[in-house]
């Protein structure tokens, strides 16, 4: 059964900074599921609908990526590498990092990130990044 609230997919691999989301998003109240997944490999199947993720009514496709940059198996970056070959997908990325280096969000917007913030998520930044969707 599809459900009627919109998705937002966030990959991050720190549990602790998937905690802080989730509590955000609970506190908020917002009308989205948030839906996690750990790594840039399970991000890219994730949108892609493939292996664990082939039931688009289970996983349907989300409105909004909040991507973290350091991942394992693939990393933000590349992760809005694929993206870009993927003109079907249209989707506003979200770039979380720890990092305030001025190379990586040259190269994150260059990559087509909407948005650049600083984890983890609270509430106040949650809010900000729900007026991009």
């Amino acid at each position: 059964m599809m459900s009627e609230n919109p998705v937002i997919l966030l990959a991050e691999d720190s549990r602790s900074d998937v905690l802080l989301a989730q509590r955000a998003f609970r506190k908020l109240n917002a009308a989205y599921l948030l839906h996690v997944v750990e790594n840039g490999d399970a991000a890219v199947s994730y949108l892609a609908g493939i292996g664990d993720y082939s039931d688009r009514d289970r996983y349907p496709l989300p409105v909004l990526l909040l991507l973290d940059l350091k991942m394992p198996r693939k990393s933000g970056f590349e992760v809005m590498e694929w993206l870009q070959q993927q003109p079907h997908l249209q989707l506003p990325v979200v770039v979380l990092t720890t990092s305030s280096g001025q190379d990586e969000l040259d190269r994150a917007y260059s990559l087509g990130a909407k948005s650049y913030m600083f984890k983890p998520i609270t509430l106040s930044t949650l809010s900000d990044i729900l007026e991009l969707v």
